[in-house]
Parts: structure tokens; C-alpha cells; sequence
């Protein structure tokens, strides 16, 4: 480990301490030729700066905590190649946390970054948070926090998004213009706001062009990142309701359990059911047959994301107000082999 100081540099110059501080801190009142000629001695004496120093005497640490729910999603895998990619520019080290859908071992993780001092926090809730004590706690000790993709609308903070609902009913409405009768949804559990809003947008679709919403075609998935709720409740369905043509799902991977299941049990898609994700995965291409799906911009929402929580974070520190902001960010239907006839 090297422990080159501040006065050995000094000393191999026949300089002060204090020109030499100046000198790496860029101050005006040092010369170009005394800069240079320190910057290379630091170079060559493989000089690196306290961190501990300089956070304690800066009162920052160029440090994010990101806490996402899961890095197997293909969506979470591109939100964090967007975070990482802006912080980098901006200097910024990110420490990644994966709560695994669990709310106390979220509030743990939250409790841990603050620890670390980190600088600002951005999360995307577990399935099970429904209690934001823990966040607003954050917010309240002034620590800047971006919420993405999982939100809660009772947390005040900035906040990056898509509209869940609309995605969901332009998903729903393609399907019901495609000719497709009887659609069934398989949804996410009923904590979290994207699986609300994503079922929200199912039943206003068949409500506005006048189909009847049936409960009994919507099937819970309790983890929505798992292909096997897919697997499950494609077998349930087709036991339960033969007649389903359609199904919308609440992420590719439960779409892709789905048309496992069928192409397993020799069920065509889309001849006798089609089948329609979210997110489009990398896997949406590589099934067979490919699947629909709404394409969901995540490596524009980390990027995003990060952006306005180093500006908050600026703000904070030059004691300028920090004025939250909403973005969402649009989403657009990729049609595929799973729906069309």
C-alpha cells in the first residue's frame, strides 16, 4: 500500500507542505511551472489523496447507494448500466444493493448506506414494501433519494417512471383490435404501485371498448420476476378457463414461463393463445415464438435517474432548495411472433 505524503513530495522539491496542498487542489495563486512540476513528483511518488480526509473535510464522499430489487431482470441489468454510466461521468462511485423483494432486508441495506455516508440514495422498492418509514426517515436526515420504476406516491422525493396503466392499456387494447376475445391478465402481487397501475390498465382497456372484466381471469404472481408463476398459472388457466385466447402478463419472464408451458403441452401460440409481456427482455427475442411485449427504457431511467439525484445532491450542498420533480418516460409496443396470427 502506498502511504506517500503531503511532505515527502514537499521535501523532494525543497517546497512548503502547503504549496504542495495548493498545488494538487489546483489554487490560482500557485504558478503553472510549480503545479506541473508537483503533479509530476505526485505521478511519480504514486501519490493518492486520503479519501478519508478529503470526505471528512468536504462533507461528502462521491458515493451512491443504488438498492434494486432484483439484478437477474434484464430491465434492472440495463437501469443499472444507465446509473453506472452517469455516475462514472460525474464522478461518482455507486455502491449496488439487491434487497431480493424483501422489505426488512431493504429498511437493512438503507440503514447500511447511510452508514457508509453515502451521498444520495436511488431505490426501486421490494414487493413487499408498503411501509416508507424508513425512506422518509432518509429524506429527513437530508439525503437526497430518487425512487425508479417501484415507486410509492406517499414518499416525497423525485421520482422516475413510466405510466404503468397506459403502458398496460395500450398493451390490452392492441390485443382487443387484433381480434382477441376473451384476455386474461397475469399480475403481479398487490403491494407494489407498477403491478396496481399495470391491472389498472388491463381492465380499463376491455372496459373502454366494451368487454366484460372478468376476475376470474386474472392470476396473481406473487414473484414477478420468476418464469415459473408463468409455468404455474398457464396450466391453471387452460385447466380453469380453456377458452382464454389472450394473456397478458406482468413481465417477460412471466410471459416466457407462459409459452414454455405451451410449447411443452403442444398449445400454439398465437393460434390458440396469444401472449403478450413487459419490458422486452433480451429473452423476448431469443423465445420461440417471439414475444410481444412493451419495451420499457431502462437504460434511460438509471441514466435519468442518477442525473437528477447528483443535482439534488449539488443543491444540498450549496444550499440551494431542491425542488422534486416527476419524469416519466415513454414506453412504445414491440410487436413479435407471440400475437400475430
Amino acid at each position: 500500500m502506498n502511504d506517500t505524503k503531503l511532505i515527502d513530495i514537499a521535501s523532494a522539491l525543497g517546497i512548503s507542505v502547503t504549496t504542495v496542498s495548493k498545488a494538487l487542489k489546483g489554487y490560482t495563486d500557485i504558478s503553472k511551472a510549480t503545479r506541473a512540476r508537483v503533479l509530476e513528483m505526485a505521478d511519480k511518488m504514486n501519490y493518492m489523496p486520503n479519501s478519508v480526509a478529503v470526505n471528512l473535510r468536504t462533507n461528502e464522499t462521491k458515493t451512491i447507494g443504488v438498492i434494486i430489487p432484483a439484478t437477474v431482470h434484464h430491465f434492472f441489468s440495463s437501469v443499472l448500466n444507465g446509473i453506472l454510466e452517469e455516475a462514472e461521468k460525474r464522478g461518482y462511485l455507486v455502491i449496488i444493493l439487491q434487497s431480493n423483494e424483501k422489505y426488512e432486508l431493504e429498511k437493512k441495506q438503507l440503514a447500511l448506506l447511510i452508514q457508509k455516508r453515502v451521498d444520495g440514495v436511488l431505490m426501486s422498492l421490494s414487493n413487499e414494501t408498503d411501509d416508507f418509514f424508513h425512506i422518509n426517515e432518509t429524506i429527513r436526515k437530508n439525503i437526497p433519494v430518487v425512487l425508479f420504476d417501484k415507486i410509492a406516491k406517499r414518499v416525497d422525493c423525485s421520482k422516475v417512471i413510466i405510466n404503468d396503466a397506459k403502458a398496460a392499456y395500450d398493451a390490452v387494447s392492441y390485443l382487443i383490435n387484433k381480434g382477441f376475445k376473451k384476455i386474461a391478465h397475469f399480475r403481479g402481487s398487490y403491494v407494489p404501485q407498477n403491478s396496481i397501475d399495470r391491472f389498472l390498465g388491463y381492465k380499463r382497456a376491455l372496459e373502454a371498448h366494451g368487454m366484460e372484466y372478468d376476475s376470474k381471469l386474472v392470476y396473481v404472481c406473487d414473484n414477478n420476476t420468476d418464469f415459473e408463476d408463468g409455468y404455474e398459472n398457464a396450466q391453471k388457466i387452460m385447466a380453469e378457463h380453456p377458452d382464454v385466447d389472450a394473456i397478458f402478463a406482468i413481465t417477460d419472464l412471466v410471459a416466457i414461463g407462459i409459452i414454455k408451458y405451451f410449447n411443452e403441452a403442444g398449445i400454439k401460440t398465437p393460434e390458440q393463445v396469444a401472449v403478450f409481456g413487459f419490458s422486452n427482455w433480451f429473452m423476448s427475442t431469443v423465445i420461440s415464438p417471439k414475444l410481444t411485449t412493451i419495451d420499457q427504457p431502462g437504460f434511460e431511467m438509471g441514466h435519468k435517474a442518477v442525473s437528477i439525484l447528483i443535482d439534488e445532491i449539488t443543491d444540498l450542498k450549496e444550499h440551494r432548495p431542491i425542488k422534486h420533480q416527476i419524469v416519466e418516460l415513454p414506453t412504445r409496443i414491440i410487436e413479435r411472433e407471440s400475437t400475430v396470427k
